[in-house]
């Protein structure tokens, strides 16, 4: 071991060496969500052109060796020479970190990105990266090579009208550095670009794929986050018709605020900051809910729609059932938080509580029949609550935990260290009952359903705790649930759902999920839940057995027994048709299970899949299940 420590230990990279060495520093991860990000640093120069009052168009183009373009029309990048590199400012922006038009020298009022770092920091992971300015007559062009490298200075390549300015950079990312994948994902492409689209209305933004499926899109929003509301709003059924719109700035920062309730249960608020989808909220956020709440309140009670006996409405009670967008732009925003997407201004607090607020205010005056209808619904979710919190009471009651383990629902492990417990969520009692005895004792619990659980997209809290199952859940989670919820007490750090490898075990796993993700939403967000992968069939020959999870698993598994042997196909009909040896070896043994981690990359995504696939939505859920069915094709053996 070198116990001595000298100036020769310390290194210094220059340029965008560091870039290179260390990209997670700067795009968080090399795997395919880094990758979109260089999209994203590139798109995000572009959106602040618009932002400044300059741009009005954006293309973003995959070509076809997975090359991306992006061409706008602002004013173009300026490309004399830069007072302090003694470079061009092309060449600067380009190769020198934190060099740009953000840090208060006037060129941009609002940004979002990664303030100065992100044109360079897409040229360091870039194989090639070239850019063309279309600025005062000229076409002016660059290429840089291997990280980031000049392979020649600024040059003039042509002329063009001076009307046509702009910026077009196109770049390949660097295999060396993206080695999971350099291919680009359409969808996630075309999620982010609607949605600057609509975080920003007036500006159109085009996607363009040349590759093997072309593609296009225009995204065109002149209603901006009100069409962004009534998008996410397209598969429920609004409490009013009109978006509730609110728009207002001070001390120039602007706050947006797009609202509307549904007769659903589930609040779906999101916030975003210079672009940026604040997920963990923050002081934007935090101003309109309590805005929200005081409002309500207040208006209420002045309409006599609130007597003076109720209780005050909370604020769970005015959020549910609502679909809100917060868009706030600020010129020096502060970020804070787990992952740095955060709000932290606390300024900002009181500026979007007074501007929505008033919004918010003159909208109920102005109208009365919709006011009606958003405060019945406000009361009708305070009285659920308090249904849901004397029904709570049952679930952690002294003894709730021994009381699930009498009825014999649960059977728990011996182990009460929570970062070594998993319980397994298992279909039926005749699987239980397997489950039981394959099981590892110390470590791993068994929870057997009695059929389907309720689907809880179609519920509140109340009547969701009124169904057993769910109930048993509650109490062998420990946590508890609602405003009771505590992450801290969860006492598996695993949580597997065990149900059969057919369409009944599929609807009993989407209704867990919605379960969990409705109701105990961090555990799903922590990574705790996971799918287990019972196989589909076992193959015996001679002395030899096999198992496939799935029908190209099982014809692969064919191919390589040798013709004229006989050969045994049994297909896993249920879960309870295995013995406790088999269900162990296959299915819950760590050495040799394969279990599925849900995660949430975008939560917005989640809650749109969740209302779509469980709500009474029937027609928009038939077609996404015929565009979406997978055929197979029968094996003949």
């Amino acid at each position: 071991m070198k116990n001595d420590y000298n100036d020769s230990d310390i290194q210094v990279l220059e340029g965008l060496e560091a870039v290179r060495k260390r990209p997670g520093m700067y795009i968080g991860t090399t795997s395919e969500r880094g990758l979109h990000h260089l999209v994203w640093e590139i798109v995000d120069n572009a959106v602040d052109e618009a932002l400044a009052g300059y741009c009005t168009e954006i293309e973003v183009t995959i070509e076809k060796n997975n090359v991306i373009k992006v061409r706008d029309n602002g004013r173009g990048m300026p490309t004399g020479i830069n007072e302090k590199t003694g470079l061009s400012t092309i060449e600067t922006i380009f190769t020198v970190l934190h060099a740009g038009g953000k840090f208060g020298g006037g060129g941009y009022k609002v940004s979002g990105g990664l303030h100065g770092v992100g044109a360079s920091v897409v040229n360091a992971l870039s194989d090639w990266l070239e850019v063309k300015v279309y600025r005062e007559g000229k076409v002016h062009f660059q290429r840089f090579e291997n990280g980031g490298h000049p392979a020649g200075g600024l040059q003039i390549i042509g002329e063009c009208d001076e009307n046509n300015t702009g910026t077009e950079v196109r770049f390949k990312a660097d295999p060396e550095i993206f080695r999971e994948t350099t291919i680009y994902n359409y969808d996630i492409l075309e999620q982010r670009l609607r949605e600057l689209a609509f975080l920003n209305k007036g500006i159109r933004i085009y996607l363009k794929d040349d590759r093997e499926d072309e593609k296009d899109a225009v995204y065109h929003y002149l209603g901006g986050i009100k069409e962004y509301v009534e998008m996410l709003n397209a598969n429920k059924t609004p409490l009013h018709k009109e978006v509730i719109y609110v728009e207002g700035e001070k001390d120039g920062i602007i706050v947006e605020v797009a609202m509307q309730y549904n007769d659903g249960y589930n609040s779906n608020v999101y916030s975003f900051t210079n672009n940026i989808h604040t997920v963990e909220g923050g002081t934007h956020e935090d101003g309109v809910k309590q805005a929200l709440t005081r409002t309500i309140n207040s208006y209420g009670k002045n309409a006599k729609l609130l007597k003076d006996n109720d209780d005050t409405l909370i604020g769970d009670d005015v959020r549910e059932g609502l679909t809100m967008i917060v868009s706030c732009k600020h010129p020096d925003p502060q970020f804070e938080g787990q992952t740095k997407t955060k709000l932290g201004n606390s300024e900002v607090r009181k500026i979007a509580s007074d501007i929505f607020s008033e919004g918010l205010e003159r909208f109920l005056m102005e109208n009365p029949d919709e006011a009606k209808l958003i405060v019945e619904k406000c009361t009708t979710a305070s009285r659920a609550r308090l249904a849901a919190k004397k029904a709570r009471e049952a679930t952690r009651r002294k003894g709730g935990l021994d009381n699930i383990n009498f009825m014999g629902k649960l059977t728990d492990c011996k182990s009460k260290d929570p970062s070594e417990c998993e319980i397994f969520i298992v279909e039926g009692d005749s699987a239980g009952g397997s489950a039981k005895d394959g099981r590892n004792y110390m470590t791993q619990a068994i929870l057997p359903l009695r059929g389907k659980i309720l689907n809880v997209e179609k519920a509140r809290l109340d009547r969701a705790l009124a169904n057993e199952e769910i109930r048993s859940m509650i109490t062998a989670f420990g946590t508890g649930i609602g405003e009771e919820f505590d992450i801290n007490k969860l006492r598996y750090h695993k949580i597997i759902i065990m149900t059969d490898a057919d369409v009944d075990g599929a609807h009993i796993r989407t209704l867990l999920l919605t379960l969990f993700y409705r109701f105990f939403k961090p555990i799903v967000e922590g990574g705790y839940v996971y799918a287990a992968t019972p196989p589909l069939y076992k193959v015996t020959y001679g002395k030899n057995q096999k198992l496939a999870m799935t029908d190209a698993e099982l014809a692969k598994i064919l191919e390589e027994i040798p013709e004229n042997t006989k050969k045994e196909i049994s297909r896993f009909k249920g879960l309870g048709e295995m013995d406790a040896i088999e269900l162990r070896e296959t299915t819950m043994s760590p050495e040799n299970r394969i279990l599925r981690q849900i995660t949430v990359e975008d939560a917005m995504a989640a809650d749109a899949a969740f209302e779509l696939l469980m709500s009474d939505n029937v027609e928009t859920r038939r077609d996404f299940i015929v565009e979406n069915a997978h055929y197979t094709v029968n094996i003949d053996v």
